[in-house]
């Protein structure tokens, strides 16, 4: 079966090493020391579906964030021509599947913050046609429309705009992703959708308790909604000792040694992630290539059988270790289709504005 990652950031890793985004200064058909995903890599690991963010920062606003956006669009669609034996194009759960069994991985677009639709229904749409499959409602500043992690609380989660861009997602099909975006912003998501919702690369707040991660109560809302949290391997979101080194004025953190998280601590999201929510709540999103820190064990994108085999120390049914792995998304992306399918029946594509609906 597809082990499927939801979010890869090889596409921003490329755009650093060469603003032009020319594979060959970035060439994964062979080790590039700088990163931590290549061709023999994700095959060792056994990668069969990946999410690859086309994440622009959100210091970029307006019609730059729409372009450079559709500039990392292009990395994905261009990798699946550049090295055809390896990656195919996927926009639902049926091409993940079918990828996978011609020994392909199919790649699949996520885009990493509401700023790049630059508040518009329209664009919003034009990235689904392009292949954008799911849609980070924030990163990692506020939108007019909806409030982000860590904050300040200004609309206290979505306004009348934000619930309709999700409400639009529902129609298209496109997966609401809850990374990233602050707690009210995550109820109110929750609340207004159709359909179920994916946490594309977050851990259990539980267990470290630091801003990008799903609190209990949210994790409980997710499991009513169907929907599925994408356990990541960012060590700051893993370890609380690392986390409170890393919060610690730089002054302080001078020749400390800096703590490390480890595979077994992601293993105990999971394990609590379960406990709170449920086994078809769960999956993976390690957040490659987007992390400057990683966890001991799983260092790149190889080494996801190693938390395979944590999970089967720990007891885990070899059921339940595919669903984490792909199942439950797949789960997620036929339903997430299917809903659409049924709006599309009633409901025509949004005219609304950000004007008409928030600043009357």
């Amino acid at each position: 079966m597809p082990l499927i990652d939801g979010h890869n950031d090889y596409p921003w890793a490329l755009r650093g090493l060469a603003p032009g985004r020319d594979f060959g200064k970035a060439d994964i058909s062979k080790p590039v020391p700088s990163l931590m995903t290549d061709i023999a890599r994700l095959r060792q690991g056994g990668v069969g579906g990946q999410f690859w963010s086309v994440y622009v920062p959100s210091a970029m606003q307006g019609n730059i964030a729409v372009r450079a956006t559709l500039e990392q669009i292009d990395v994905v669609h261009r990798m699946t021509k550049q090295w055809p034996e390896t990656f195919e194009m996927a926009y639902t759960a049926a091409d993940v599947e079918r990828s996978f069994k011609a020994g392909r991985i199919g790649s699949l677009i996520g885009i990493e913050g509401g700023h790049s639709i630059d508040s518009s229904l329209a664009t919003l749409r034009m990235m689904f046609s392009l292949g954008a499959r799911y849609m980070t409602l924030t990163h990692s500043a506020n939108l007019p429309w909806a409030d982000a992690s860590p904050g300040p609380a200004v609309l206290g989660g979505l306004s009348a705009f934000g619930e309709e861009v999700v409400r639009e997602m529902n129609r298209l099909g496109m997966l609401v992703d809850l990374s990233h975006v602050s707690p009210d912003t995550m109820e109110d998501a929750l609340r207004v959708t159709e359909a179920p919702v994916i946490f594309s690369h977050s851990s259990a707040k539980a267990i470290c308790n630091v801003h990008r991660n799903v609190p209990d109560n949210v994790l409980r809302m997710v499991a009513k909604n169907g929907g599925v949290v994408m356990v990541t391997f960012v060590p700051g979101f893993i370890s609380q000792a690392v986390a409170d080194f890393d919060a610690k004025p730089e002054a302080e953190r001078q020749g400390q040694t800096a703590p490390k998280a480890t595979l077994s601590q992601v293993a105990d999201h999971i394990d609590h992630i379960r406990k709170v929510a449920g086994i078809d709540h769960l999956g993976i999103g390690g957040d490659f290539d987007g992390i400057s820190s990683v966890v001991a064990g799983l260092e790149d994108v190889s080494t996801y059988p190693a938390l395979t085999a944590e999970l089967l120390r720990r007891g885990y049914k070899d059921d339940d270790i595919k669903k984490i792995l792909g199942l439950n998304v797949l789960r997620v992306m036929r339903q997430v289709e299917k809903a659409a399918a049924g709006l599309q029946k009633t409901r025509r594509p949004s005219t609304a504005t950000i004007e008409e609906l928030d600043r009357k």
